[in-house]
């Protein structure tokens, strides 16, 4: 089922301002930073207008944002800013992108010896990564089986940490990654811009709630060619 069909897709003016709210928290938009016009960034976001000031209203709800009448949008940048993206760490190689995801395949079984999770067995999402509608990563990702008795593939949308959250009650409060380069998977898709076997961009994750239990464990091939992996430290 594509993106596009699944009822649970994040509706467009939320994945916007969520892209917005991420780039805010990682720094790549600094503190008193200037957004473009809105009809121009609207057309670089291939969105409505309309569509697009929905997204800055609930920036500016969040206080993230201070509309300056006659002159534009100003960021205003906040620590601690809860985002459904916080922990993406992909972005296209000329920075940022709208995130979305087409979930391919959820199962139950038998979890990875690497994944360090209480149960034995964990709930398996195979997932494609568009950043820009451009395909930019496969995703495999492993939720603990002792946190759920069962996944409900209807409610999940294409951000699982909404779904951890806010159906679950699981909350990913801290993260490690380890990069390297790996094949793509023997399930890559076809959209994907590299084939099964070919080196990819490879990130591990192991994902922790406040008590410190390991309750996701994810691998992520990315396209170098589209995607590079970003983290910001400090201040802009």
């Amino acid at each position: 089922m594509s993106d596009r069909q699944r009822p649970t897709a994040l509706p467009k003016y939320v994945q916007i301002a969520e892209m917005l709210i991420r780039d805010i928290a990682s720094g790549r938009l600094a503190d008193g930073a200037r957004l473009p016009p809105e009809r121009e960034m609207a057309e670089t976001l291939g969105t409505a207008v309309g569509t697009l000031r929905k997204s800055l209203d609930l920036l500016v709800e969040k206080q993230l944002l201070e509309r300056v009448q006659g002159s534009g949008n100003y960021v205003r940048a906040q620590t601690d800013v809860a985002s459904v993206y916080s922990f993406l760490r992909i972005e296209r190689r000329q920075g940022g992108g709208l995130p979305t995801a087409e979930v391919l395949s959820i199962d139950h079984m038998a979890a990875p010896r690497a994944a360090g999770f209480q149960s034995p067995n964990g709930f398996r999402f195979r997932r494609l990564r568009f950043m820009d509608r451009v395909p930019a990563a496969m995703e495999e990702i492993w939720l603990d089986g002792a946190v759920a008795d069962a996944v409900d593939d209807r409610a999940v949308s294409e951000s699982l940490y909404l779904y951890y959250s806010e159906v679950l009650g699981v909350v990913i409060t801290a993260a490690e990654d380890r990069i390297n380069v790996a094949p793509a998977p023997a399930w890559t898709d076809e959209r994907f811009g590299l084939q099964a076997g070919e080196m990819a961009g490879y990130i591990e994750r192991t994902g922790r709630t406040h008590t410190g239990e390991t309750v996701e464990f994810s691998k992520t091939w990315f396209d170098p060619n589209q995607i590079n992996y970003v983290s910001r430290l400090g201040k802009s």
